[in-house]
């Protein structure tokens, strides 16, 4: 790996991460996502404030861009740990934006963006769990955890990468970390449900 590629496919990564699609199109109606809701910048909190439609569209951008953070250093290095390294500071790039003083989402969609290049069948069933999870639960946050925590054997098991399961692990940790306060929540029983008023 040299030095001159990682710090360019980190450096796109972090910089197409960091695009705030939802911020953006709930800013079109007059809307600060960081002042309504829960406060997060994610899909999430677009749901909570605007239309079912605007919230898929935030949340369909934010894993496409996790997505092409991946594609682009594969286009560039064809190196596996360099699209890891992109795909991880895409997450990065969406979690600390720079544009909104370094407060944005909490990841989890551009993380399941870049991992849907990495490992397809892996992300595409996490991605199930994360809607059974909620479909029964109403609990975004529980399927969140649900599906995070599931990537990295999911992808052992369909047998990617070492350098895959490694950057696996480190997307799970990291994004579980950003839910510390959901899952204080979830252990309270006071987490908010879907469709429940803030």
């Amino acid at each position: 790996m040299r030095p001159a590629d990682f710090a360019l496919v980190v450096a796109i990564g972090f910089l197409l991460g960091s695009i705030p699609f939802p911020y953006l199109l709930t800013r079109r109606r007059g809307v600060d996502l960081r002042t309504v809701g829960s406060g997060n910048v994610g899909a999430t909190n677009v749901l909570r404030v605007s239309s079912p439609a605007t919230a898929v569209t935030a949340l369909a951008l934010d894993a496409g861009k996790g997505g092409l953070a991946v594609w682009v250093a594969e286009a560039l290095t064809r190196q596996p740990s360099l699209m890891v390294c992109a795909g991880l500071a895409a997450m990065l790039g969406h979690v600390y934006p720079p544009w909104l003083g370094f407060r944005g989402g909490k990841g989890l969609a551009t993380t399941a963006g870049a991992f849907a290049v990495l490992t397809p069948a892996a992300t595409g069933i996490a991605a199930a769990i994360f809607v059974a999870v909620v479909a029964v639960s109403r609990l975004v946050s529980l399927g969140s955890l649900s599906a995070i925590l599931a990537l990295p054997p999911l992808a052992a098991w369909f047998g990617a990468s070492r350098v895959v399961i490694g950057g696996a692990c480190a997307a799970s940790a990291f994004v579980a970390f950003r839910h510390r306060s959901n899952m204080r929540r979830l252990w309270l029983g006071t987490e908010r449900r879907l469709g429940q008023r803030l």
